[in-house]
């Protein structure tokens, strides 16, 4: 008999299962649970939004959209853009809704590389992207972002990396994991890096709205840059709107035509119905938009001032709903700092290892979850903590005896 195994493509049994489901699929099994692990909205999507969905099937909306999606939509992504964000893009050229944010992600590397060729991520970062660029034949080459920077790449560092084959830069502020959000004059650095250096940045501004320290800058908005920048986003974090799966891209008209022409063979479209419900959000939505991104950054003081007080280390995240304390007081590596927790305090985190190397002794906790949750959560850390401090004590000190 012989083995399917054998079927698959070497790219694909390469890849690494997800180490963010490894964990979830773990809590999702165990009784009494606080899930701190999914990158995940606690709010369900706005009344006004659901209900414009129904209302598209109601009316009968079940048929195909054009491949790049309904214009009345790209027409409303662009105003919002404009009036949230001074950017200035063409709904019928240079715009594209998509299946979530991940699939502009897929298509953007899948239009522009060619097989060998290198792109930069700083890490730690979200674990698609090394995945994604493997599968188009390139190459990734990791920048790291250190604590005592607060976790923001400099330029210097990622120049470092340049070599003659580097094709673009993913750059994702703020940032999944660590929450870290680029200043106006910090990406105005990277810029300078891109042009120099003629690289193309994909710019994942998916948490673009959830930004609590200063106003928010789209890297395409920076001089020169729109003509060099894949701008991918989309409706899961900033409107609770994960489930929906869409999102957009918005790039020059050649990128955009590029990526285009893989999207009509892969995909076809994105739903109709879930366009409708988008085309809603925008329109009326961005009141609660504000409202959830101020629950946020209440939830975000609470929960990292919390874990300070019980002895983590934790850099103020300026953006999205992760912290991403240090662990390395415990001793134990982040995946068995994560396991531990789970299984004695029924706390699920995120293993910092699995958003690259330089994200191990570290663990990402999403704070979207109830200030009720965080508040146990922030108890039964504590308690973990006492009893693996207590733990290395008693061998310290038969250690000391002994010798």
């Amino acid at each position: 008999m012989s083995e399917p195994s054998r079927y698959i493509s070497g790219n694909v049994s390469q890849l690494k299962p997800s180490g963010i489901r490894k964990f979830f699929d773990l809590a999702a099994n165990m009784e009494g649970v606080i899930s701190l692990g999914v990158g995940e909205p606690d709010f369900i999507t706005s009344w006004n939004v659901r209900e414009a969905c129904i209302q598209s099937l109601e009316q009968g909306y079940t048929a195909y959209t054009a491949n790049a999606g309904m214009l009345e939509l790209r027409k409303e992504i662009c105003s919002y853009l404009n009036s949230r964000f001074a950017l200035n893009y063409d709904a019928s050229s240079e715009v594209m809704v998509t299946v979530g944010a991940s699939q502009a992600l897929d298509l953007s590397l899948r239009a522009i590389l060619n097989p060998g060729e290198e792109v930069l991520l700083i890490e730690p970062c979200f674990v698609s992207y090394e995945p994604l660029i493997r599968l188009c034949g390139g190459i990734p080459v990791s920048v790291s972002a250190r604590e005592e920077n607060s976790f923001k790449p400099t330029a210097a560092d990622i120049e470092k990396k340049i070599t003659q084959k580097t094709k673009a830069l993913i750059l994702c502020s703020p940032n999944n994991p660590t929450g870290a959000q680029l200043t106006k004059k910090e990406l105005q650095e990277v810029s300078l890096l891109a042009e120099k250096h003629d690289l193309l940045v994909i710019a994942d501004e998916i948490y673009a709205e959830l930004s609590y320290e200063e106003a928010y800058t789209s890297f395409s908005s920076l001089p020169g840059m729109r003509e060099r920048t894949i701008l991918v986003s989309g409706f899961s974090k900033g409107f609770a709107m994960t489930g929906w799966r869409l999102g957009y891209a918005c790039a020059p008209a050649p990128l955009l035509a590029a990526m285009l022409k893989i999207h009509q063979y892969s995909m076809m479209c994105a739903p109709t119905m879930a366009q409708h419900a988008a085309l809603e959000a925008l329109t009326n939505g961005l009141a609660d938009v504000d409202s959830m991104k101020r629950s946020y950054r209440q939830r975000r003081n609470l929960f990292v001032e919390g874990l300070r007080e019980i002895g983590f280390s934790c850099h103020l995240p300026g953006g999205a709903f992760y912290a991403f304390p240090s662990i390395k007081n415990t001793g134990l590596s982040s995946d068995e700092y994560a396991e531990s927790l789970l299984l004695e305090e029924k706390v699920a985190v995120v293993p910092g290892s699995v958003f690259g190397s330089c994200g191990e002794g570290f663990v990402r906790c999403s704070y979207a979850s109830s200030v009720e949750q965080l508040q146990e959560a922030l108890k039964r850390m504590e308690r973990h903590l006492k009893k693996l401090q207590a733990s290395s004590n008693i061998v310290s000190e038969r250690m000391r005896k002994e010798a």
